[in-house]
Order: structure tokens, then sequence, then C-alpha cells
């Protein structure tokens, strides 16, 4: 017999708020059960598909992917949900790329600031206002 939960007590399972449970429902992730009584009965799918939604943010996708990848799941369309997957991997490493730019430019600032004497202005300033 399966056990059913209620918003709380689902909240509490997926390590997620209630009125995230609540808003995920609003953007169409997750389903509303129907009430049974007063009360909505939520199931153990519905926690796994919120840990999968919060896996899913924490790798990077955004909401709107999320809601992508649950309906090629559901289609068992595979190869686009992979393609989607792909996608968000180079995206990562383009951003991971530029970040590594900007560190290596500040680390020259910084090395700039460090040698140069009291009566120069600070690189690290003059770049701002350049």
């Amino acid at each position: 017999m399966e056990q059913f939960l209620t918003i709380g007590k689902l909240a509490k399972a997926a390590d997620v708020g209630v009125e995230t449970v609540r808003y995920y429902q609003r953007r169409g992730l997750l389903e509303t059960p129907q009430d049974v009584g007063s009360v909505r009965r939520y199931s153990d799918e519905h926690v796994q598909r919120l840990r999968f939604i919060k896996r899913a943010q924490s790798v990077g996708f955004t909401l709107e992917e999320i809601a992508e990848l649950l309906s090629l799941n559901d289609s068992q369309d595979h190869q686009t949900a992979r393609q989607l997957a792909s996608e968000k991997v180079a995206d990562i490493e383009m951003r991971i790329d530029r970040l590594n730019t900007i560190a290596n430019a500040l680390r020259q600032l910084v090395r700039q600031c460090e040698c140069g004497g009291k009566e120069l202005p600070c690189p690290i300033i003059r770049m701002a206002v350049d």
C-alpha cells in the first residue's frame, strides 16, 4: 500500500519549503493532486520529482529547462534530453573560460598594485576610471 503525504511532509521529505512546492505547482513543474477530504495527498513520485528539480537546479538548469527535461522524460525522448544536457555542459564550459579570463586579468592588476609605489595611482582604481 502506497503511503500518502501532506504538503508539509512532502516538503520535508524533499528538503524544500512548502512555498517552494506551491511555486513549482504554479509553474507546472509539479502536479497538484486532487483533494481527499480537505487535504491533498502527495505520493513518493512527487518527492522524487521535487528532488530531481533541486538536483537539476544545482547543476545549472533553469526552471524553464527543467520543465523541458521533465516533458522529455515523460515522452521518453532521451536523445533530446541528452542534447539539452550537452548544450548545458558547453554553456558552463564557456562561462568557466570567461571567468578564468576575468580572474587572470584581476590577478595581473593585483600584482601591478603590489609592485607599484605609493605615489602611483592604484592600477585597480585606474582601471575602473579609464
